[in-house]
């Protein structure tokens, strides 16, 4: 059985079937092993855990600890209950069709822009944000007319180009995440910019350690957690930069409770620009498929996990913004709904969370239906529509972004 405990129930002889810190660099070559000396012990408190999972068949049992579904249906009432209390969101000034094509033309302009100032950095020539400048006010305008449309193609991975990917969406995802706080348009521009920069340094790593499958050597750990400053000097050397965006490329790998870097930072002392990029960053790295970590999360699947270690590491105030924000069924999570179909959310609810517009591609008999755009805030009087609940695309051999890229209806 799995079970939840703390990591100070943790004791030797008890086997760790998850480290639970998914957005976590460390050095254990696995995520699942026996804990068979006082040395590991000292190494799971000292990297920060503060709760894992063990399995109680392959190792010692904590008799009053909750089992891992348990923490999953209380984690699934509480997303529940953060995404009620969000008010019916404003009408899109235009539709997802229509920004699609904007959306398209800024994402493949910001990858461009990302490829050109790594390589400016290789070469050692001066960097500028005289073109950065342009493309995060665009950005910022796409989201603030539709947020739907970059934020489906922010769940387009194409294989090999995470770090310039991972810029992109952690940009939109930010700008998205300010414009639900209510921050105004100068402070979203410079959210955009901080976003694309945010990890800026990784380029200075050698391409041995940033493209290394499998776990990090603790010699490697250190090379890359050096990226947070070689990206701060790096852009603290472009004329105009932003201190929004500074203290993003600064303190994005910081945590809450002090167990981040590069210079364990606790609370109050990590700006709030610098609590919401730490919020995103981890987001979209944990839904992206990485060469050395595990399998990605579904959308809502990260969702939950967010908000289980808003409890030590992340804001749980901000968090709970981030997941009304990006709606409890994010764009790209498959759902099931009342009337046994599933299908994919394109596009966040006018009328709550709860009321995404549902792409229909199947049924639970695993019979293909014509493609339907299901608006769940537009349905007929006494309808009983609606979702039941988030489903893992593999069960049913469903690619959601396949889905995405279909043309609107």
């Amino acid at each position: 059985m799995i079970k939840k405990i703390g990591v100070e129930q943790l004791a030797v002889g008890m086997y760790v079937h998850d480290l639970n810190c998914g957005w976590m660099d460390h050095g254990f070559i696995r995520n699942r092993f026996l804990v068979k000396g006082d040395e590991a012990l000292a190494r799971i408190r000292d990297i920060g855990i503060r709760d894992l999972y063990i399995d109680t068949e392959r190792g010692l049992d904590v008799s009053e600890a909750p089992t891992e579904l348990e923490v999953e249906e209380a984690l699934e009432q509480d997303l529940a209950q953060v995404a009620a209390e969000e008010n019916p969101s404003e009408e899109h000034a235009v539709s997802l069709a229509e920004e699609r094509l904007h959306a398209r033309r800024i994402q493949n302009e910001a990858l461009g822009l990302l490829s050109g100032l790594t390589a400016d950095i290789r070469a050692k020539r001066p960097l500028s944000l005289e073109h950065v400048r342009p493309l995060a006010d665009d950005l910022v305008a796409s989201v603030c007319r539709n947020p739907d449309a970059l934020m489906g193609y922010s769940r387009v991975r194409r294989l090999g180009r995470y770090q310039l990917e991972h810029g992109v969406n952690v940009s939109t995802l930010l700008v998205a995440f300010g414009q639900t706080l209510g921050l105004d348009r100068d402070v979203l521009s410079d959210l955009a910019i901080g976003g694309l920069l945010h990890d800026i340094g990784k380029t200075y790593l050698p391409i041995s350690v940033l493209n290394k499958p499998g776990r990090l050597t603790e010699t490697e750990l250190t090379q890359m957690r050096e990226h947070v400053a070689q990206g701060f000097r790096a852009a603290a050397s472009m004329p105009d930069i932003p201190k929004i965006a500074l203290a993003i490329i600064a303190e994005h790998h910081e945590r809450m409770d002090g167990s981040g870097y590069p210079n364990q930072r606790k609370g109050d002392q990590i700006s709030r620009y610098g609590q919401m990029a730490a919020i995103v960053d981890v987001y979209d790295a944990i839904t992206s498929e990485r060469i050395y970590s595990s399998k990605a999360m579904e959308p809502h699947e990260a969702l939950r996990k967010l908000l289980e270690w808003s409890r030590y590491h992340f804001n749980p105030e901000l968090v709970q913004h981030f997941i009304r924000c990006v709606g409890i069924y994010p764009v790209g999570t498959l759902v099931r709904l009342h009337s046994d179909r599933l299908g994919v959310v394109i596009e966040s609810g006018k009328e709550g969370p709860f009321h995404p517009v549902v792409r229909i591609v199947m049924d639970t008999q695993k019979r293909y239906l014509s493609i339907q755009d299901l608006d769940l805030s537009k349905l007929a009087p006494g309808s009983e529509e609606r979702i039941m609940g988030a489903e893992l695309p593999g069960r049913w051999g469903i690619e959601p972004i396949e889905v995405l890229q279909l043309p609107s209806k």
